[in-house]
């Protein structure tokens, strides 16, 4: 099954402190940090990061692609997704699925997703069949057929794939249409799958064009974390990834999304059993932080979707799930590792009894109290501690280290960022949080989604069946 992601929230890593030295018969391009993290870049400007891990006879080979949802204009929304899709539909020396069937042969796990800022491609197995996963690659980044027969069928499973994700889900729908009022001129008003009108529209050209432009050594990043030697994993990665020619890539313009001038709101009316609430303010990442105070906000902004959704000990859950009663779940989300500003989502479903406009009012006066007082000392050390232990966790975890060092090299920050981020956090002060719910948790930056269930139709559509299945989920 592939998978597509929306909202890329991971727990950070505790790796260290950078330190660039250069060792052994190290290029001059090359580069290594305390943790042990190394990397290389390619004559054809392809970057190689290896990190190695003893910890288990296995190995994770990420490609991640600079390009995703964001990167489309409309008119072709999806068309990142598709191609995902249709990167399993074969080469000359590898045809339709069997590059799947090689993988599984082999004792690995193979998949693919695609977010709005990258797209990258996976495989977990045994370490001594790493050349085996990297002379794939390399095939399919430059070889791929695009075959038209293959292209109709697998645009149909995307289709439906929409209809499962999105259209038959009310949940995923509101936000949906809130992503797409949220912003005016952003990129990340599209959703990642596309709108269905455009994949109805979509041509096997399209495809064609999309992958000549952005599937390309110069545009893409090997990661590798396992039990592997870093000198043969760039022997290897020159071996197959070397001769392949680069592209010239479109250059992306800055996207600064347009200055809001009120509260923006939306209502969804869907088969739904309950109501639904989303909230998003408008709120920089580390991608736009121009100077250290910015990026000091940014870490606060991180500390502040804790202090409000961290466990049962948060606001949320203590004073409006607990306490009050007035919902049965509220969740705050916020990621700093993004290409754009992104937003500051709260979500929530009400308890019976309860309004959307009650639960709206009773979460704004959760903001209003941070604002108004910072959190204390415990309450915000409480919050960092949460932070670092579930980022020493992640380190248990080749795939998602090397998640984690991919998405900051596919969204510019580099991966000697993550390196920052415990020291960062730590250096947060309630004061600091405070702030940052007074600068960007305002109503200016606000806008609200709300699902309006229509019971009337929710059991016209059980009558007839309900949810239409089949196809492979992507």
């Amino acid at each position: 099954m592939r998978i597509y992601i929306s909202l890329v929230v991971l727990a950070t890593l505790v790796i260290g402190v950078v330190l660039f030295v250069f060792v052994g018969k190290q290029s001059p391009e090359e580069v290594v940090n305390e943790a042990g993290v190394r990397s290389t870049t390619l004559k054809n400007g392809m970057k190689v990061i290896v990190l190695e891990n003893r910890r288990a006879p296995v190995v994770v080979t990420q490609v991640w692609y600079k390009v995703g949802g964001s990167y489309e204009r409309d008119g072709i929304t999806g068309v990142s997704h598709v191609l995902e899709h249709m990167m399993f539909k074969g080469t000359e020396d590898v045809p339709a699925g069997r590059f799947s069937e090689i993988i599984a042969a082999h004792g690995g796990k193979e998949n693919a997703f695609t977010s709005k800022d990258y797209t990258a491609y996976f495989q977990r197995i045994s370490n001594d069949h790493l050349e085996l996963c990297l002379e794939l690659e390399a095939d399919r980044m430059k070889n791929l057929l695009l075959n038209e027969d293959e292209f109709l069928k697998e645009i149909e499973v995307v289709k439906e794939e929409r209809r499962l994700r999105t259209d038959d889900k009310p949940t995923a729908l509101t936000y949906e249409r809130f992503n797409a009022v949220a912003f005016v001129n952003s990129p990340y008003r599209k959703p990642i799958i596309g709108w269905m009108e455009d994949l109805d529209t979509m041509k096997i050209d399209d495809l064609r064009e999309w992958y000549r432009a952005w599937y390309a050594p110069n545009n893409a990043t090997l990661v590798v974390v396992g039990d592997v030697n870093t000198n043969q994993v760039f022997s290897l990665a020159r071996k197959y990834f070397g001769s392949l020619k680069p592209a010239d890539v479109p250059d992306l313009k800055p996207r600064r999304e347009v200055e809001q001038y009120g509260i923006k709101r939306v209502a969804v009316k869907a088969p739904a059993r309950v109501p639904f609430l989303v909230m998003g303010y408008k709120v920089p990442v580390l991608s736009s932080a121009d100077s250290e105070a910015d990026r000091d906000d940014v870490y606060a902004l991180e500390l502040l979707s804790g202090l409000l959704d961290g466990g049962n000990s948060s606001r949320f859950s203590k004073n409006l799930v607990r306490g009050s009663q007035i919902a049965t779940s509220v969740s705050a989300g916020y990621s700093l590792y993004a290409l754009h500003d992104s937003l500051f989502t709260v979500s929530a479903l009400p308890s019976n009894g309860a309004s959307i406009d009650e639960l709206e009012a009773a979460i704004r006066e959760q903001i209003a109290a941070i604002k108004e007082k910072p959190p204390t000392e415990q309450e915000l050390a409480r919050v960092k501690a949460q932070v670092v232990a579930s980022s020493v966790f992640e380190q248990d975890s080749s795939f998602y280290q090397a998640m984690k060092i991919g998405i900051l090299e596919t969204v510019g920050l580099g991966w000697e960022t993550k390196d920052e981020y415990v020291d960062r956090i730590n250096a947060v002060t309630p004061e600091q949080v405070q702030r940052v719910a007074e600068k960007y948790l305002v109503e200016t930056r606000l806008t609200v989604a709300e699902l309006i269930p229509q019971a009337d139709e929710l059991q016209v559509t059980a009558n007839k069946g309900g949810i239409s299945g089949g196809g492979r989920a992507h």
